[in-house]
């Protein structure tokens, strides 16, 4: 990057800043042996000792050495410690330095000092000019870098150790990982400009800032955990050409890979080694160790594909809170090749190898991981690796298209993503499965016939309640109004607001099941033929654009039948965000919502006389049997509604009565008799609780109203 003037800091604040940048490298060795420190354990690592003498050597070579007359510390050190600086001489081979035994650590460490105290001079004489200045910020960067790949070397080193031992007591890192959120961010795209644009410092690989066009995308806005890949490995994912590039299968094969790099299988469960020795694998963390070719199978198993590095870093501009973990857990492979940006220039002068000339072949990264000093973090930060490389603390975070037009699902891709969900949830302990996989045609059939049940109570009490709110609430619509429904099965209740709102332009129902959705919709448009209804197949989880050419009034979002219940609490601030950003400003939202009541009214709405609410539970295993090719044995599960109090919820279960084992897609999945799959959530609120998750997705609720016991609710939100 040409250097460009910069605000002067006062020598002593040079200097400071300078100690404490130092200080950081020989605290981590601090605990470690001379022989931790000497041992390369392959070409692509270096040993501790040789990173502590780098580090020190960039000054004296880059900055130090620029002085008339300079005399170096020790001339051999020159070839010794020299990376890869053509213009600067020989230099030992990447794969030899662990064979360097002199200079001894000792020794090092006195050069490390000595260069020390040669920089703090030169700096107390302040630095020459604006290039000097820049060069100094560079080794300060530079050092930073190096104690990230410090410990990346030495957790590769200590898992060449049959003994796995721990390096360190605690994972050393700046703060706790940040708890997941669930979800995904919908982004606009356009022309949108990316790269380094203001005047503190960066990479010159990170400019000059510049226009890139962005179609409409969509973001997960947390990272793709331990969890999630169980599931890819329980899928078969190692085994499974089609969803592998050529190279990386041919990498799969060479390399024997069966899970990310430190994984081991223990039999009944995963290990994994870390700083602190081998541990469990944890499921909720994000996945570490993967190579690019890793993560673009897992996206292309899961039905998505990785962000583009424009994609990562408009969003994070965009929406620095939303993407969870965008800092300080792992580098997030994109799917962008490492190039330079248009108008690039190198760094004047010897630094100019630093990045430029590695800029082929290689796979940029975003974000950074817990080894990341504290400061040297940036959005438009580009990290890059070959696409095989693992060892560093790498993950992905999952992106997908926001097409602006309807687009049905496939049979194909919806039958895909139910095998990776069933799987993935059954793989865990305890068993779960996702209750979006319930409404198949058969399943939306069973739930009419349930909301007909005498116990069911939600769908009457809230059919009358809307009868009596909608009148009121329809007038705020206002004219040429579109009604967008999340995750319409049936829309018998759409009709109450239709009839309540006759100038509403367009509706536009969205829910996962194709097939139940063209029903409910064909229904609609033979009622209202002056509306417009235009129908999205999708997850209301991953909201994408509204179809194009719909009305231009305001947008109405609608969900009832509290099926804001069935997600966890903080999947529904998520999706209430998503909805916000969907719809609009001056949107609103009707929310319909079961509230706290009798546990004995609860559980017989979920656990009825005639067994139609049982039949509505195994019926996902019927559907996994015909869709999936499994071998449940339905007749081997009982129905359990369950009401949990601490978590004011009802649960719905399917208990094995008997041990028995069952095979998905080629996957065993075994049973011990008692052992249940949690196949539903359904929380019930308060009024409070509905006003503060409202306020926590960024919505008003303007009204609230009550029906008749037992008890329901809908609340009209404000965007």
């Amino acid at each position: 990057m040409t250097a460009s003037p910069r605000t002067s800091a006062q020598p002593t604040e040079d200097a400071a800043a300078f100690l404490r940048v130092r200080e950081a490298m020989p605290a981590l060795a601090a605990c470690l042996s001379a022989e931790d420190l000497a041992a390369q354990s392959m070409p692509d690592c270096s040993p501790g000792k040789w990173h502590l003498a780098h580090t020190s050597w960039f000054f004296e070579a880059m900055i130090l050495a620029r002085e008339p007359g300079y005399l170096p510390v020790d001339p051999r050190f020159q070839a010794l410690f020299n990376s890869y600086y053509e213009a600067l001489g020989h230099r030992v081979d990447r794969p030899e330095r662990g064979l360097m035994t002199r200079p001894s650590l000792d020794e090092v460490l006195a050069y490390r000092r000595e260069i020390d105290r040669r920089m703090v001079a030169w700096l107390d004489d302040g630095p020459a000019g604006a290039f000097e200045r820049y060069l100094f910020t560079l080794g300060l960067h530079h050092d930073q870098q190096h104690q990230e790949l410090f410990l990346m070397d030495l957790l590769h080193l200590m898992s060449r150790s049959p003994l796995d031992p721990a390096a360190y007591t605690a994972e050393p890192r700046a703060r706790p990982v940040e708890p997941s959120t669930g979800g995904w961010s919908r982004f606009g795209g356009g022309l949108v400009t990316v790269g380094h644009d203001v005047a503190d410092f960066a990479f010159d690989n990170e400019g000059p800032a510049h226009r890139v066009w962005l179609e409409p995308y969509a973001l997960a806005d947390d990272l793709v955990t331990n969890g999630d890949w169980l599931g890819f490995i329980a899928d078969g994912g190692y085994a499974r050409a089609e969803l592998w590039l050529a190279d990386g299968w041919s990498a799969v094969k060479a390399e024997g890979w069966t899970a990310p790099l430190y994984w081991r299988d223990e039999g009944s469960d995963w290990t994994v080694m870390t700083l602190t020795g081998r541990q469990p694998v944890d499921r909720d963390a994000p996945v570490r160790h993967i190579s690019f070719y890793e993560a673009d199978a897992f996206a292309r198993w899961a039905g998505n594909r990785l962000p583009t590095e424009a994609e990562w870093e408009h969003a994070v501009k965009c929406r620095s809170a939303t993407p969870g973990n965008a800092f300080g857990e792992v580098w997030q492979w994109t799917s962008s090749a490492y190039a330079p940006y248009p108008g690039f220039r190198p760094t004047e002068g010897t630094a100019s190898e630093y990045n430029g000339k590695f800029m082929a072949n290689q796979m940029v990264l975003r974000g950074s991981s817990f080894a990341t000093p504290v400061g040297h973090q940036r959005v438009s930060y580009r990290n890059f690796f070959y696409p095989h490389q693992r060892w560093a603390f790498m993950g992905l975070r999952l992106a997908g298209d926001a097409i602006s037009a309807p687009v049905r699902a496939s049979q194909e891709g919806e039958t895909a993503r139910f095998r990776r969900d069933l799987i993935a949830g059954l793989s865990r302990s305890p068993k779960t499965a996702s209750p979006k996989w319930f409404y198949d045609a058969e399943g939306s059939r069973l739930f009419e016939e349930i909301t007909r049940l005498p116990e069911y109570y939600p769908t009457r009490q809230e059919a009358a309640l809307l009868r009596r709110v909608a009148p009121e609430w329809a007038v705020q619509f206002g004219a040429e109004a579109v009604l967008v429904e999340f995750g319409s099965g049936a829309s018998e209740k759409t009709r109450i607001v239709l009839d309540a709102a006759p100038d509403l332009a367009a509706y536009v129902p969205i829910d996962i099941s194709a097939d139940a959705l063209d029903a409910a919709a064909r229904r609609i448009a033979d009622a209202y033929p002056g509306l417009t209804v235009s129908p999205l197949v999708g997850d209301f989880l991953l909201l994408g654009a509204l179809p194009a050419g719909i009305a231009r009034g305001r947008h109405v979002g609608f969900f009832p039948g509290s099926t804001i219940g069935n997600l966890e609490p903080a999947e529904a601030v998520a999706f209430l965000k998503a909805a916000r950003a969907l719809l609009g400003d001056e949107s609103l939202f009707i929310l319909g919502v079961d509230l706290i009541k009798e546990p004995e009214v609860l559980i017989a709405a979920y656990d009825d006389s005639q067994g139609v609410t049982a039949a509505f539970n195994r019926n996902l295993l019927v559907r996994a049997n015909r869709e999936l090719g499994a071998d449940f044995d339905t007749d081997a599960f009982t129905h359990r509604a369950v009401w949990n109090a601490d978590q004011s919820r009802m649960e719905m279960h399917l208990e094995a009565k008997r041990a028995l084992s069952v095979r998905i897609a080629g996957q065993a999945v075994v049973f011990h008799a008692g052992e249940t799959i949690h196949t539903e959530n359904s929380r019930k609120f308060s009024e409070d609780s509905i006003r503060s998750l409202a306020a926590a997705a960024g919505w008003r609720v303007a009204a609230f109203a009550r029906s008749e016991a037992p008890s329901v609710a809908l609340a009209l939100l404000v965007a």
